[in-house]
């Protein structure tokens, strides 16, 4: 029974690295809530007002970025192809489409009318 005894101990130790998570996890918050009850009330609103200004600061940036990808690439030769989509030197629109009858260029369908008839 190796391949049980293997699963068994895999599982105790990912048990034992979960608790071991949860308890730093209460110990972070308990020393947050320590650091925070020690601080006077200016000192928290000031913390709080400097921290809204980096996100303000992060946020006008990542504007910033995102308004210069999205004209750089409207700006670049990806979307513009630099010639008409309907050239005639193009082998595609010289070939003979197969998709319509040889008498009189009408699409074929499944032996009934393409559109209703009244």
């Amino acid at each position: 029974m190796g391949i049980m005894d293997m699963i068994r101990k895999w599982n105790e130790n990912k048990k034992i690295k979960s608790e071991k998570f949860q308890e730093m996890q209460e110990n972070y918050k308990m020393n947050k809530m320590l650091e925070e009850r020690q601080k006077s009330a200016n000192e928290r609103e000031l913390e709080r007002y400097m921290e809204e200004q980096r996100e303000k600061m992060i946020k006008d940036k990542l504007g910033k970025i995102r308004k210069k990808e999205n004209t750089e690439s409207w700006k670049s030769n990806y979307f513009k192809g630099g010639t008409a989509i309907t050239k005639n030197d193009r082998p595609i629109l010289k070939e003979k489409n197969i998709f319509t009858d040889n008498r009189n260029d009408i699409p074929l369908t499944k032996s009934q009318p393409m559109f209703f008839r009244w």
